[in-house]
């Protein structure tokens, strides 16, 4: 049986400007580094970048990772990533506050304020075409 998620590995065409990016603009902890990769965390997620020349193809579906941030973190944390020229990749139409963006390698990321709990209340007073809901 599953258990959880164990890790995300994400490819990376640069190294740097992906460690950049999610350390300094996301807050992520770095644990290690070698010349093809690096190991960091975020919460419990374990997330490691690995270098790939194919890595950066465009977008083209709604996968995508995202992140916990508090109510009380997401506009200034918005803030920093708007200023820092985040390409933005979808507009919030759901419960909680949402703000869709790319990484330097055009992963889709999101941070999002909420959780399945509160998900699940907003969708039952109003659900998506054909919704069920199990116990």
């Amino acid at each position: 049986m599953l258990s959880g998620l164990n890790h995300l590995t994400l490819a990376v065409r640069t190294l740097d400007n992906s460690l950049a990016f999610y350390v300094d603009l996301l807050g992520l902890k770095l644990h290690a580094r070698w010349d093809k990769g690096a190991y960091l965390s975020c919460g419990s997620l374990w997330l490691c970048l690995s270098l790939d020349d194919a890595a950066g193809a465009a977008p083209t579906d709604y996968t995508h990772y995202a992140f916990t941030v508090s109510e009380t973190d997401f506009p200034a944390l918005v803030e920093t990533l708007t200023q820092a020229g985040v390409r933005i990749w979808k507009t919030n139409r759901s419960e909680g506050e949402s703000f869709y963006f790319l990484d330097p390698d055009n992963h889709q990321l999101e941070l999002h304020v909420g959780s399945l709990a509160s998900r699940l209340a907003a969708c039952r007073e109003k659900p998506y075409a054909g919704m069920r809901f199990y116990p």
